[in-house]
C-alpha cells in the first residue's frame, strides 16, 4: 500500500464518500468496512471488482495412506478434482450462480492425469505425486517449498494478466485439516487437541486416533521450536496445496489485488504468508467461521471478523465463494449509491 501520510489522507477522502451516502452514518454495517477496505487495497476512491476467481489448489498427504487422520482414501483427493471438472462440485454450484470463474489446480495429487485431460479450468502445476508422511520424517523437501511457493506467485501471475483483481482460495486434499492443525499449532501454541477437528467427518474414537497421532507428529518434529519459521514448518508436516496458496497469498498482495480468506486450511496458509510478510494481512477478507474447531482458534488469533457463519466445513472455498457478491456488493454501493448532495435530499445536519 501508499505511504502512511497517503493512506491516511485516502481513508480520510473515502469515509467522507461513505458518509456521504444517501443513508444514516454507519447503516449499511460491514459492507461500509469493506468498501472502505477495498478502496485501499486499490488505492482508489472508486475501487471496482473485476473477473473474481476462485482458485482450488489439489495435493496429497503422505499421512492420508496410514489412515489414522482420515476416514476416506486418499484417491478421493483425484476423484474430487475430476468432480471439479466435470461441474458436479458444490464450488461449481456457487460460481456458476455468482458468475465466478473457476481454475483448479493440480499442486500435488498422487494421481498420472490421462494425456487426453485438456480443460482450460485445469492447470497442472505438480510439484510431486503427494508429500511424504510427516509420521516419520518431513513432508516436503526445501526445494520443492520454494517451486510450490514459485508455483503459486506464477499462477497468480497468470490469473492478473486475464483482469482479475479479486481471489478467493480454495484446497482439496484428503488429510489436509491435519497438516492445518499442526500448523495452528506450530504457529500459535495452542495444544494439538485444541486445533484437530472431524476434518472430513471421523466419529469420536477416529478423532482421538487423528489427536494422539497429530501430538506425535508434533513431539517427534519438536514443531515448537518452529513458530517463527515458515518455511522449515511447512516442509516438516506440510502440503504442497498448502505450500502453494502461501506464494499466491504473497503475489496477490503485491499486485494489490483484494484476497478472499475461505477456511481452516486456506487461512493455515495464510498463517505461513503472514510470517512471511504481515504486510499481507492489509488485503485480506475473511469469508466465514468454519465449523472446523481450529478455524475459529485462528481468527480469534488473528484479530479478524469473518463476514459469514454458516457452519459450512467443506472447504473448495465454498466460503469465499458466497462472499465475494457481499463485496461486490460494497462496493457498487459506493459507486452508484446518490449522494445527499446529487440526490436534492436534507442530511441530518
Amino acid at each position: 500500500m501508499a505511504s502512511g501520510k497517503t493512506m491516511a489522507s485516502l481513508t480520510e477522502k473515502l469515509q467522507q464518500r461513505i458518509n456521504a451516502k444517501t443513508k444514516p452514518p454507519g447503516s449499511l454495517g460491514r459492507l461500509e468496512e469493506i468498501a472502505l477496505q477495498v478502496g485501499l487495497i486499490q488505492e482508489t476512491l472508486t475501487p471496482v471488482i473485476t473477473y473474481p476467481h476462485i482458485i482450488v489448489f489439489a495435493g496429497d498427504h503422505g499421512i492420508a495412506k496410514t489412515g489414522l487422520v482420515n476416514p476416506y482414501p486418499q484417491e478421493v483427493t483425484a476423484q474430487m478434482v475430476l468432480n471439479f471438472l466435470q461441474g458436479g462440485a458444490a464450488i461449481n454450484v456457487f460460481c456458476r450462480q455468482h458468475g465466478l470463474t473457476l481454475k483448479v489446480v493440480d499442486a500435488g495429487v498422487n494421481f498420472d492425469w490421462n494425456q487426453t485431460l485438456v480443460n482450460p479450468d485445469f492447470l497442472d502445476m505438480k510439484i510431486g505425486h503427494g508429500t511424504a508422511s510427516y509420521l516419520d520424517g518431513p513432508a516436503m523437501t526445501a526445494d520443492e517449498v520454494l517451486r510450490a511457493i514459485g508455483a503459486g506467485r506464477q499462477l497468480v501471475d497468470i490469473v492478473a494478466g486475464s483482469g482479475c483483481n479479486c481471489l478467493g482460495f480454495g484446497e482439496m486434499g484428503i488429510g489436509n485439516t491435519s497438516s492445518a492443525a499442526l500448523i495452528l499449532s506450530a504457529v500459535t501454541g495452542l495444544p494439538v487437541e485444541d486445533c484437530a477437528g472431524r476434518g472430513t467427518g471421523v466419529n469420536d474414537q477416529q478423532l482421538q486416533t487423528k489427536i494422539e497421532t497429530l501430538q506425535k507428529v508434533h513431539a517427534f518434529h519438536r514443531l515448537q521450536e518452529l513458530s517463527e519459521s515458515p518455511l522449515p514448518l511447512l516442509a516438516k508436516v506440510g502440503g504442497y496445496e498448502i505450500a502453494m496458496m502461501t506464494g499466491a497469498y504473497l503475489e496477490a498482495m503485491e499486485r494489490h489485488m483484494v484476497i478472499v480468506v475461505d477456511g481452516f486450511i486456506t487461512t493455515a496458509a495464510l498463517l505461513i504468508a503472514r510470517q512471511l510478510n504481515p504486510a499481507v494481512m492489509e488485503y485480506c477478507l475473511f469469508a466465514h467461521t468454519s465449523g472446523e474447531q481450529g478455524h475459529e482458534k485462528m481468527l480469534h488469533w488473528l484479530g479478524v471478523q469473518p463476514l459469514l457463519q454458516l457452519g459450512m466445513r467443506l472447504g473448495e472455498g465454498t466460503g469465499a465463494a458466497m462472499a465475494i457478491p457481499l463485496i461486490c456488493s460494497a462496493v457498487n454501493f459506493l459507486n452508484e449509491m446518490a449522494s445527499f448532495e446529487s440526490a436534492g435530499v436534507s442530511n441530518k445536519e
